[in-house]
């Protein structure tokens, strides 16, 4: 039998309220306190949080305040990464950030979601009793030098490719391929780039 914490890894329906979940979001949220209240010219604290926080963190990360997430176990960050101000990581599923990666400020990148049917979504009155609503939850990935524009907002389930620009304000709901610019809600590739040098 899957724990909650493998449910939610597999993209199936789970429990938030399960006790290894609620663990790892109370410790999570204890440290966005802490990293959240840390002298922004502190980096080496910033860093020590953070090892503490994300699955993995990777060379010369930028990571500014104010940051929110739900475990922060499931974050995996590459080398040569900024994640700017006011970003939200909604983890319940592995987020992976690659190498060279630009995060603009107010991001949201969100693995978490419920069915679009109510009665899907809803808890009966048994399961009330652990929950509030059936949530399952998709990875996301944000390949080697992508950058994703101010307030863009990436959906369960998306890979934005390698080299690929999300425009500003941009609404993620299907993954992007390598070498392109996508704009819009929902974002849609507009032109393709020469990244060769």
């Amino acid at each position: 039998m899957k724990t909650e914490l493998e449910k939610c890894l597999a993209g199936e329906v789970f429990n938030g309220g399960d006790k290894e979940l609620a663990t790892m979001a109370l410790n999570a949220k204890r440290l966005l306190k802490e990293l959240n209240n840390t002298d922004y010219a502190d980096v080496e604290l910033k860093r020590n949080i953070l090892q503490k926080l994300f699955g993995k963190i990777g060379e010369n990360v930028h990571l500014d305040i104010d940051f929110h997430c739900e475990y922060g176990k499931h974050i995996f960050v590459g080398n040569q990464v900024v994640i700017n101000m006011n970003c939200t990581f909604v983890d319940n599923n592995i987020i992976e950030i690659g190498n060279n990666v630009l995060i603009a400020s107010n991001v949201q990148l969100y693995t978490a979601t419920h069915s679009t049917k109510v009665h899907e979504r809803i808890m009966n009155d048994e399961e009330i009793k652990t929950g509030i609503c059936k949530t399952y939850a998709l990875p996301i990935k944000i390949c080697d030098g992508a950058w994703i524009g101010g307030g863009s907002i990436v959906l369960p389930g998306v890979t934005i490719g390698k080299n690929s620009v999300i425009g500003a304000g941009s609404v993620v709901t299907r993954s992007i391929p390598d070498n392109c610019v996508a704009v819009g809600n929902p974002c849609r590739v507009i032109k393709y780039i020469d990244n060769e040098i």
